[in-house]
Protein backbone atom coordinates (compact mmCIF):
# COMPACT_ATOMS: atom_id res chain seq x y z
CA UNK A 1 0.00 0.00 0.00
CA UNK A 2 3.09 2.14 1.07
CA UNK A 3 4.34 1.73 -2.44
CA UNK A 4 1.00 2.07 -4.40
CA UNK A 5 0.69 5.59 -2.61
CA UNK A 6 3.98 6.63 -3.40
CA UNK A 7 3.64 5.61 -6.83
CA UNK A 8 0.40 7.83 -7.06
CA UNK A 9 1.21 10.52 -5.28
CA UNK A 10 4.45 11.44 -6.97
CA UNK A 11 2.58 10.49 -10.90
CA UNK A 12 -0.25 13.18 -9.34
CA UNK A 13 2.42 16.09 -8.35
CA UNK A 14 4.86 15.43 -11.83
CA UNK A 15 1.70 15.86 -13.65
CA UNK A 16 0.22 18.98 -11.53
CA UNK A 17 3.20 20.58 -11.32
CA UNK A 18 4.19 20.32 -15.25
CA UNK A 19 0.51 21.33 -15.88
CA UNK A 20 0.44 24.21 -13.91
CA UNK A 21 3.90 25.89 -15.25
CA UNK A 22 2.70 25.30 -18.35
CA UNK A 23 -0.77 27.04 -17.57
CA UNK A 24 1.11 30.10 -15.79
CA UNK A 25 3.27 30.59 -18.81
CA UNK A 26 0.43 30.49 -21.67
CA UNK A 27 -2.90 31.26 -19.40
CA UNK A 28 -6.23 29.96 -21.77
CA UNK A 29 -4.14 29.93 -25.30
CA UNK A 30 -2.48 26.55 -23.77
CA UNK A 31 -2.73 23.48 -25.45
CA UNK A 32 -4.07 20.32 -24.39
CA UNK A 33 -0.97 19.09 -23.56
CA UNK A 34 1.10 22.02 -21.95
CA UNK A 35 3.96 20.96 -22.91
CA UNK A 36 2.97 20.80 -26.65
CA UNK A 37 3.17 24.78 -26.37
CA UNK A 38 6.74 25.00 -25.93
CA UNK A 39 9.18 24.71 -29.22
CA UNK A 40 10.78 21.23 -29.35
CA UNK A 41 14.25 22.23 -29.51
CA UNK A 42 13.79 23.67 -26.00
CA UNK A 43 15.91 21.03 -23.91
CA UNK A 44 14.05 21.49 -20.97
CA UNK A 45 10.74 21.31 -22.06
CA UNK A 46 12.23 17.80 -23.99
CA UNK A 47 13.32 16.73 -20.16
CA UNK A 48 10.22 17.52 -19.33
CA UNK A 49 8.30 15.16 -21.78
CA UNK A 50 10.95 12.71 -21.20
CA UNK A 51 9.38 12.88 -17.50
CA UNK A 52 6.14 12.99 -18.17
CA UNK A 53 6.36 9.76 -20.46
CA UNK A 54 7.99 7.96 -17.67
CA UNK A 55 5.72 9.36 -15.28
CA UNK A 56 2.64 7.80 -17.33
CA UNK A 57 4.85 4.85 -17.92
CA UNK A 58 4.97 4.11 -14.31
CA UNK A 59 1.51 5.47 -13.37
CA UNK A 60 -0.41 3.80 -16.15
CA UNK A 61 -0.12 -0.23 -14.34
CA UNK A 62 -1.57 1.23 -11.07
CA UNK A 63 -4.09 2.87 -12.36
CA UNK A 64 -5.55 -0.21 -15.18
CA UNK A 65 -5.26 -2.43 -12.18
CA UNK A 66 -7.75 -0.40 -10.09
CA UNK A 67 -10.07 -0.07 -13.46
CA UNK A 68 -9.92 -3.85 -14.11
CA UNK A 69 -10.44 -4.68 -10.68
CA UNK A 70 -13.55 -2.22 -10.80
CA UNK A 71 -15.17 -3.30 -14.12
CA UNK A 72 -14.92 -7.19 -12.38
CA UNK A 73 -16.15 -6.00 -9.31
CA UNK A 74 -19.63 -4.30 -11.12
CA UNK A 75 -19.53 -7.55 -13.25
CA UNK A 76 -20.01 -9.06 -9.67
CA UNK A 77 -17.08 -11.72 -10.38
CA UNK A 78 -15.90 -12.65 -6.69
CA UNK A 79 -12.33 -12.02 -6.11
CA UNK A 80 -12.21 -16.02 -5.30
CA UNK A 81 -13.55 -16.94 -8.76
CA UNK A 82 -10.97 -14.38 -10.43
CA UNK A 83 -8.91 -16.87 -12.46
CA UNK A 84 -5.62 -15.92 -14.52
CA UNK A 85 -8.07 -16.45 -17.59
CA UNK A 86 -10.62 -13.98 -15.95
CA UNK A 87 -7.62 -11.44 -15.51
CA UNK A 88 -5.90 -11.64 -18.75
CA UNK A 89 -8.95 -12.10 -20.87
CA UNK A 90 -10.11 -8.24 -18.84
CA UNK A 91 -6.51 -7.17 -19.59
CA UNK A 92 -6.57 -7.79 -22.89
CA UNK A 93 -9.88 -6.58 -23.65
CA UNK A 94 -9.47 -3.46 -21.49
CA UNK A 95 -6.57 -2.34 -23.68
CA UNK A 96 -7.91 -3.31 -27.19
CA UNK A 97 -11.00 -0.71 -25.82
CA UNK A 98 -7.99 1.85 -24.49
CA UNK A 99 -5.91 1.67 -27.52
CA UNK A 100 -9.09 1.98 -29.75
CA UNK A 101 -10.25 5.31 -27.52
CA UNK A 102 -6.87 6.55 -27.87
CA UNK A 103 -7.07 6.19 -31.85
CA UNK A 104 -9.92 8.39 -31.80
CA UNK A 105 -9.15 11.31 -29.27
CA UNK A 106 -6.75 13.71 -30.49
CA UNK A 107 -6.82 16.24 -27.22
CA UNK A 108 -6.62 15.09 -24.01
CA UNK A 109 -8.38 18.37 -22.75
CA UNK A 110 -11.41 16.89 -23.77
CA UNK A 111 -11.23 13.84 -21.20
CA UNK A 112 -9.05 15.53 -18.56
CA UNK A 113 -12.46 18.53 -18.21
CA UNK A 114 -14.91 15.97 -18.30
CA UNK A 115 -13.08 13.78 -15.59
CA UNK A 116 -12.64 16.92 -13.36
CA UNK A 117 -16.44 18.31 -14.10
CA UNK A 118 -17.52 14.33 -12.35
CA UNK A 119 -15.02 13.08 -10.52
CA UNK A 120 -14.35 16.66 -8.56
CA UNK A 121 -17.60 17.14 -7.69
CA UNK A 122 -18.41 13.61 -6.32
CA UNK A 123 -15.31 13.47 -4.43
CA UNK A 124 -15.72 16.94 -3.08
CA UNK A 125 -19.58 17.33 -2.67
CA UNK A 126 -21.51 13.92 -3.57
CA UNK A 127 -19.67 11.51 -1.81
CA UNK A 128 -19.29 13.03 1.14
CA UNK A 129 -22.77 14.68 1.72
CA UNK A 130 -23.83 10.41 1.08
CA UNK A 131 -21.38 9.15 3.74
CA UNK A 132 -22.17 11.94 6.07
CA UNK A 133 -25.82 12.17 5.95
CA UNK A 134 -25.66 8.22 6.70
CA UNK A 135 -23.64 8.88 9.53
CA UNK A 136 -25.56 11.48 11.16
CA UNK A 137 -29.10 11.24 10.34
CA UNK A 138 -29.92 14.85 11.72
CA UNK A 139 -28.58 16.24 9.15
CA UNK A 140 -30.07 14.57 6.16
CA UNK A 141 -31.68 17.32 4.31
CA UNK A 142 -28.42 19.87 4.56
CA UNK A 143 -26.37 16.86 3.39
CA UNK A 144 -28.70 16.02 0.60
CA UNK A 145 -28.88 19.91 -0.24
CA UNK A 146 -25.01 19.53 -0.90
CA UNK A 147 -25.36 16.98 -3.29
CA UNK A 148 -27.73 18.15 -4.71
CA UNK A 149 -25.02 20.94 -5.03
CA UNK A 150 -22.56 18.65 -6.63
CA UNK A 151 -24.93 16.86 -9.22
CA UNK A 152 -25.45 20.68 -10.41
CA UNK A 153 -22.12 21.86 -10.87
CA UNK A 154 -21.30 17.95 -11.88
CA UNK A 155 -23.71 19.00 -15.07
CA UNK A 156 -22.47 22.20 -15.45
CA UNK A 157 -18.93 21.26 -16.02
CA UNK A 158 -19.36 18.93 -18.01
CA UNK A 159 -21.84 20.71 -20.42
CA UNK A 160 -19.11 23.50 -20.53
CA UNK A 161 -16.60 20.96 -21.07
CA UNK A 162 -18.86 19.30 -24.16
CA UNK A 163 -19.15 22.81 -25.35
CA UNK A 164 -15.24 23.40 -25.07
CA UNK A 165 -14.59 20.88 -27.95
Amino acid sequence: NTVAAAGFGVSILMTAFIACLGFATFGANSNGFVLNNYAPTDFWMSLSRVAVAVALTFSYPLCFQGLREGILDVLQIPPAERKDSHLNSATVLLLLCLTLLATVLKDVSLVLAFTGATLGNLLCYIYPALMYGRVNPRVKIPALMLGTIGVVLGVIGVKLALEAV
